[in-house]
């Protein structure tokens, strides 16, 4: 028989967009499947939506209401209430194709992988703009070594854990390990997916684009400032540099110091100087040693923003709205 899939939704506050996202999932050529839609405190009419198509499709859908808690706490509540021996995720207010999960698990069997995953596609505006990543149809088989290297470099593979499925006994080790922050808000996939891929012998990548990202350019949540936007993504790489085997050791440290930079220039673009911006300066001053692992490009903004954080600001907002490409606006 084919392999039950439990499909993980978060939900909050998201009641013109989940009937969409629950439509796409219903309708997966891969039948045996069971979703988890876990109402997150929504405030409304989110929970409205989970009841209807819980009555609407009772052998199907299954909801669950909860106090707000975070998307991290939210996800661990529908993993909880699955029984599949495969677990996904799909959030609530994006998108998939209908092949999707039949092609991930059949790569999955067929190539004994403990995690099968894809690329996606970032929907800006209702279709105004797409971006694949990357759509070339090759096929990637990764040891546990190869797997850990790729996503934490980040070059094809996503961080995320929505275009991919994982064997349930490896959901289960991660929600065994006590040793990651449950309350990160940004990244969290990214700590998930490492604690994943370490406990995973083998897994599989088919570049095809199946998982629709869908974003708005009007969104307040993507315009409006919030501090731990910027600081989580840190903390998320400095957590696994302290938690990573030697071997990935250059990968973590480049990605780290990246993170910091970033970090620090999302800062200074929104013109708060602050101990936050001050701790960042200090991280990237002290391990100048570690400077060699990244680019040219970005060796050049270290210096400035070590030697002459003003100018730096000045040169980089003048480059960012003059010459930069907002792609993903």
């Amino acid at each position: 028989m084919e392999p039950l899939i439990s499909i993980i939704v978060p939900a909050y506050n998201i009641e013109q967009y989940l009937s969409r996202c629950l439509d796409s999932i219903l309708s997966q050529t891969y039948k045996n499947i069971e979703i988890i839609v876990v109402n997150d405190g929504s405030s409304d009419k989110t929970g409205e939506v989970i009841d209807q198509y819980s009555k609407n499709y009772p052998q199907k859908i299954i909801g669950i209401h909860k106090e707000n808690d975070g998307v991290t706490k939210a996800r661990i509540d529908g993993i909880n209430a699955s029984h599949g021996s495969w677990i996904g995720f799909v959030d609530g207010d994006d998108k998939i194709g209908p092949d999707m999960f039949a092609r991930l698990i059949k790569n999955a069997l067929e190539y004994d992988a403990d995690i099968s995953h894809c690329g996606y596609q970032t929907i800006v505006n209702d279709g105004e703009r797409i971006h694949k990543f990357y759509d070339t149809g090759r096929i990637v088989k990764q040891d546990n070594s190869a797997g850990i290297r790729d996503l934490l470099e980040g070059n094809f593979i996503e961080p995320g854990l929505c275009n991919k499925v994982y064997k349930r006994s490896l959901i289960q080790q991660l929600l065994d390990n006590k040793n990651w922050d449950r309350t990160l808000r940004i990244n969290e996939d990214l700590v998930m997916n490492y604690i994943l891929f370490q406990n995973s012998k083998c897994s599989i990548y088919e570049d095809f684009c199946p998982y629709y990202y869908l974003t708005r350019s009007t969104s307040a949540s993507r315009s409006e400032f919030k501090s731990y936007k910027l600081l989580d993504p840190v903390k998320v790489r400095k957590w696994i540099l302290d938690n990573s085997p030697q071997e990935f050791n250059d990968v973590c440290w480049k990605r780290y110091l990246m993170s910091c930079m970033n970090a620090y220039h999302g800062f200074y673009n929104n013109k708060i100087i602050n101990e936050d911006t001050k701790e960042l300066r200090t991280i990237l001053k002290t391990n100048k040693d570690k400077w060699y692992l990244l680019g040219k490009k970005e060796r050049s903004k270290l210096k400035l923003i070590v030697t002459a954080p003003h100018l730096y600001r000045l040169i980089y907002n003048f480059y960012s709205k003059n010459f930069q490409k907002k792609q993903y606006e």
